[in-house]
């Protein structure tokens, strides 16, 4: 199957932190709409992982995405796949991301992911960079190495796969 389907996915949030997102280009946007990709993830129940890099240097996460009930993973190195564990956390085989920055956590993440054998989803609306020329490098080399480029809508429709899915309209309102 093609689509991303919900009972097999989960949804990676990539250093979404409160000292870098100031610098981020188009920031608030991608803040937006990872934070519908959360709620979304919890009305579907899609298990979410957050990452932190270097929280004492760049911050916690933005509280808009408050990662309450969600995994947080604390890293150090670019690349959250080398953090011992971290993966096990991830014990699904289709991973949708969204993060910060593109061309660097983002990206060795989503390149450790697939090298490990996943399927990942990189949310082109839902990442940031301080420049976009690294944010759109990064998403072609991404996609050279075969991650799908996706946009939130596109997520919330497969997850929710049918227009009778119960929880239908509340998904619905969230992309609206």
């Amino acid at each position: 199957m093609f689509t991303i389907d919900r009972e097999e996915s989960a949804l990676l949030i990539i250093d979404f932190q409160s000292k870098l997102m100031p610098a981020i280009h188009e920031g608030i946007r991608a803040v937006e709409n990872a934070k519908r990709l959360t709620e979304a993830a919890k009305l579907l129940d899609v298990p979410v992982v957050f990452t932190e890099q270097n929280a004492k240097g760049l911050g916690g996460t933005v509280p808009e995405l408050a990662p309450d009930h969600s995994i947080l993973a604390h890293k150090m190195y670019f690349d959250a796949c080398r953090e011992p564990g971290f993966l096990q956390r991830l014990n699904r085989m289709k991973i949708v991301v969204a993060g910060c920055e593109a061309h660097v956590c983002v990206q060795q993440t989503v390149l450790g992911l697939l090298h490990a054998g996943r399927q990942v989803y990189v949310v082109r609306d839902a990442l940031g960079a301080r420049h976009p020329e690294n944010k759109e490098t990064a998403i072609r080399r991404m996609e050279r190495h075969c991650a799908e480029i996706v946009t939130t809508e596109m997520v919330v429709f497969e997850w929710l796969a049918t227009a009778n899915h119960p929880r239908f309209r509340e998904a619905i309102a969230l992309i609206k």
